[in-house]
């Protein structure tokens, strides 16, 4: 893999460690008493007020009336650290982050809360706490975009809140970044050539999850709409140097293959703002483009949401 250049070295993202800390709740049932909240009976019982949520079909503002009777959800419950990201506890678990995020029917923005109850899957193993090296890409741990995109922001405390994004920050892997207003405009390509590979079936057994746009090495490739840098830097080996911008409203594009990355974490971009070079990084030998779409966690064929050409 080529090494890909850019304006500042740091690690837009990085997997830190977790401790296995899960309990085991049994099966129960909780009667409401006068001044109860959700919260509080979330701690008490060990289960968390989304579990409780998520089993008595609560909503926002949960209101509780006394007498009524909770469900309590038994299994393991993983209780949220300063700092941790989804994809650290999944690994700490030996689960895959999408399962959990479905599992606890997690929804965008995907910010973890501090003291937050996580239920990894029912078949998980606690595997030894550690710190991995992603840039090896460890036989046992492998990443992908939706990883990144969902599973990258670490845990904040009740009161803190995500940052804004701004025009030339590098925002440390500490900080979660907020997510864009809901995206109402349209997408513009991100650099014209010839199309080497496109959405959908290529072979058996292997699929692509965007399109592939052949260009000559040091090609400017732009922003396909306005949005906030999710991620930048090749720690995902097979994409090389790699971009993710959050457009808002479940809008996430992804850019793959980048010789030189021009932008941060958290910056704020605007259609057409040139966010790398196109090159040959990562598990191909051309230079080209692997562009993606994705709404709400599914890839999208961009060939659909593009203009025509």
């Amino acid at each position: 893999m080529s090494n890909v250049v850019g304006g500042d070295a740091r690690p837009t993202w990085t997997l830190k460690p977790v401790i296995s800390n899960a309990v085991r709740v049994t099966a129960g049932a909780y009667t409401v008493r006068p001044g109860d909240t959700l919260r509080a009976i979330g701690e008490m019982s060990g289960a968390g007020s989304e579990a409780l949520a998520l089993e008595n079909d609560l909503t926002p503002p949960f209101t509780l009336h006394p007498g009524q009777q909770l469900r309590i959800p038994a299994g393991l419950y993983h209780r949220v650290g300063a700092g941790e990201t989804g994809i650290s506890i999944a690994r700490a678990y030996g689960a895959e982050w999408g399962e959990i995020i479905t599992f606890n029917a997690l929804a965008d923005p995907y910010i973890l809360r501090v003291g937050q109850q996580l239920r990894p899957p029912s078949d998980a193993r606690a595997s030894l706490p550690g710190p991995i090296n992603v840039g090896a890409r460890a036989a046992d741990f492998t990443l992908d975009i939706d990883d990144i995109v969902t599973g990258s922001q670490p845990a904040l405390a009740e009161s803190s809140r995500p940052t804004a994004g701004n025009a030339a920050p590098h925002q440390p892997v500490t900080t979660a970044i907020a997510a864009p207003a809901a995206f109402t405009g349209r997408f513009a390509w991100p650099l014209n050539g010839p199309i080497l590979a496109r959405f959908g079936p290529l072979a058996p057994g292997k699929v692509s999850d965007g399109i592939n746009i052949a260009a000559a090495a040091g090609t400017p490739i732009r922003a396909t709409a306005d949005g906030l840098v999710a991620y930048a830097g090749e720690q995902i080996g097979v994409y090389g140097g790699l971009v993710l911008i959050n457009h808002g409203g479940g809008w996430v594009s992804a850019y793959a293959h980048a010789a030189k990355i021009d932008v941060q974490r958290g910056q704020a971009v605007r259609t057409g703002d040139v966010i790398g070079r196109a090159g040959a990084t990562g598990q191909v030998q051309t230079s080209q483009l692997h562009f993606q779409l994705r709404k709400n966690r599914i890839p999208i064929d961009p060939m659909k949401q593009l203009p025509p050409r």
